[in-house]
């Protein structure tokens, strides 16, 4: 290892820029070690401020750090944290065109930014290799890092080349990144990112403030409702479908609870301005898909509840860890019923279908695009996937696992998000900018407008708001496109609409179905690490055992000891009892309470003998949720709420 070149010290730049008086645990021996150049691995939990850990020493010494990360919604979202803190960014990702992409390239050639955030599919295109080398690169980061890894629950093959790329930027240390990780995906990170030798940073996975509570419950929107109403403040619901996140939100809001909705589906505008509702605290509660959350820093959520069972721990940890990051006790909650273990194990079968499915669909994908064989390399089209399995009568289930399986081989991708904002560069000369606002009225107006809303518009592409455009402009939406449109005819700006539905990229040339190359060993692999996967989150909901200790088993930390918050430790769970028996106790006890008041033994006389245990253990458990209540005498009768 060559020495490294002097730098600046890290916490005079943390001060200076996010205006921290000190690091979180970790984070600044994590620095130093990238600023050391050795290669770096930090595991970090959600909300462990993993982005200071590459964003500070990009800052210490003279150069551009690289990133990698799979999402555009959080790419853009740091570009504009960071560019709000003073400091040049840019993100390069699939959809954008051509003439675009060449702009930010040749920017970050000539030390525009001192990040600039990369998608892994770009990594192989000539684009970036060619002028890799031109680039004074000081960190290489990897985000999200566990995406390299097929023993992990979130592998992209684009992740495999970064290795490959790190040969064009000799002597770059990597530093990489991830919330969740088993130690035999730590390990095989190190290995696919060309690691010289282990070095790992990792904080516990505890979380002493977060009481995790798995309920057994058939009535999931009545208790939904009861959680919310015994915990105050912010919360999330975790959700299976973009439906249920509507139908939730409904439901919470005819029961006068603040609620809204997100998921992948909605427009860029829909998710800016549902987003900034709930972290302004308007909306209390955000039911929601796992597109909601990531690179969302809200530290006050109290409550996370899942209606439905994750896929796998990993994904389950990291939504939970999204409650209480301010270190104030919180709440994660799991609402359970034995059907959704298998509801699960119904949808990991139709997530791997059979092999001429995946081929099939990828024909299909070849008629909707009206691509020809032998071309497409890198070619970007609006992707409607409802009228995709519509036209080609693919049922969307199957449809979306074969698309999955597609992106997971390298040979498609799929914008991770609902659309693309409109994007525009003022490409003039100032003279010619000036002498063309002279002539031009409107085009006057709408570009004072663009220059004191965008500041960096005339250096790089930046995403824009017709709607507010026309708005401070005073003129009508209509109006400000056509001035937009003319203006680029005059070579003033380029400008690239809006695209409101995903965009699917061609990686790969494309072929005949017959020559759709796919790796069986690989997907049968892929396929018996997620039954494994399904099958530990299954066992973490059904376990009478500590919940805190079951996930950091999991995660590597064997001798930890109980938690003592958790729905186990706190015996307030009726885990014991079947949750079809519980609840056929629970309607008669109540039925029988709303007689008369009486004490718990003359409870027991409405039931056999052999269920006197178990009434015992749901009598208690009702009375600690407030749904009984004992008077001074000891006699119960039923809550009125």
């Amino acid at each position: 290892m060559k020495r490294p070149a002097a730098y600046a010290e890290p916490l005079p730049i943390l001060r200076q820029y996010w205006g921290y008086p000190a690091f979180r645990p970790l984070q600044e021996d994590i620095i130093r070690s990238v600023l050391e150049g050795r290669d770096t691995l930090a595991l970090l939990p959600t909300g462990g401020g993993k982005s200071v850990c590459y964003q500070v020493p990009a800052l210490c010494r003279d150069g551009l750090c690289l990133v990698i990360s799979p999402l555009i919604a959080l790419m853009k979202d740091q570009v504009q944290q960071l560019q709000k803190r003073g400091i040049a960014a840019a993100a390069v990702h699939t959809g954008m065109s051509r003439r675009e992409l060449d702009i930010v390239i040749e920017n970050a050639c000539n030390d525009a930014y001192k990040l600039l955030y990369l998608s892994p599919e770009r990594l192989q295109t000539e684009l970036i290799r060619e002028r890799a080398g031109r680039m004074k690169v000081n960190l290489l980061a990897v985000d999200e890092a566990h995406c390299v890894s097929q023993w992990g629950y979130d592998f992209r093959p684009p992740y495999l080349q970064i290795t490959d790329f790190r040969q064009l930027l000799p002597g770059v240390p990597l530093l990489a990144l991830t919330a969740t990780a088993t130690p035999p995906v730590v390990k095989d990170i190190q290995e696919k990112l060309g690691f010289e030798r282990p070095n790992v940073f990792q904080q516990s996975f505890a979380r002493q403030n977060l009481s995790y509570s798995v309920l057994y419950e058939n009535k999931k929107r009545e208790k939904l409702l009861d959680i919310l109403r015994n915990v105050p403040g912010s919360g999330l619901i975790y959700l299976k479908s973009r439906g249920e996140t509507k139908e939730i939100a409904r439901f919470l809001q005819e029961n006068r609870v603040s609620a809204d909705f997100y998921h992948a589906g909605l427009t860029p505008q829909e998710r800016s301005a549902k987003q900034e509702s709930w972290m302004s605290g308007r909306a209390r509660i955000m039911a929601c898909t796992n597109a909601f959350g990531m690179g969302i820093d809200k530290p006050d959520v109290r409550i996370v509840i899942h209606l439905g069972l994750p896929e796998s721990l990993e994904a389950y940890f990291q939504e939970a860890g999204r409650a209480g990051r301010d270190g104030k006790k919180s709440y994660s909650v799991l609402l359970y019923t034995p059907g959704d273990a298998e509801t699960l194990r119904y949808h990991l079968r139709t997530a791997y279908p059979e092999l001429d499915q995946i081929r099939r669909a990828y024909q299909a994908l070849g008629s909707y695009t009206q691509l020809a064989i032998g071309a497409g390399a890198g070619e970007s089209y609006d992707f409607d996937f409802p009228h995709f399995c519509q036209t080609y009568q693919i049922e969307q289930g199957v449809a979306h696992a074969a698309l999955r399986l597609l992106e997971q081989e390298g040979w498609i991708s799929i914008t991770d998000t609902g659309g693309m904002p409109a994007r525009l560069r003022i490409s003039a000369s100032r003279e010619a900018l000036y002498d063309y606002q002279l002539r031009n009225k409107q085009a006057d107006t709408v570009t004072k407008v663009l220059l004191r809303a965008y500041p960096g518009i005339q250096r790089d592409f930046s995403d824009i708001s017709l709607l507010n455009v026309a708005k401070y402009a005073n003129l009508p939406y209509e109006t400000v496109e056509q001035t937009l449109l003319l203006a680029q005819k005059e070579g003033i700006l380029d400008y690239l609409p809006q695209k409101d539905k995903p965009q699917l990229t061609f990686l790969r040339e494309r072929v005949s179905p017959d020559r759709l190359e796919l790796n069986t060993a690989l997907f049968n692999f892929r396929k018996q690490r997620a039954e494994e996967r399904v099958e530990a989150a299954i066992r973490y909901a059904e376990t009478r055992r500590c919940r805190g200790q079951q996930l950091l088993s999991y995660f590597g930390e064997q001798d930890s000891a109980a938690c003592g918050i958790c729905d186990v430790c706190t015996g307030r769970n009726e885990s014991d009892v079947p949750a079809d028996v519980f609840a056929s106790l629970e309607r008669k006890i109540i039925s029988v309470l709303r007689q008369e008041k009486m004490p718990p033994e003359e409870v027991m006389k409405a039931f056999p003998r052999r269920r006197h245990d178990q009434v015992a253990k749901v009598m208690s458990y009702l009375l600690d949720e407030g749904v009984l209540i004992a008077d001074e005498a000891g006699r119960l009768t039923c809550s009125e709420r």
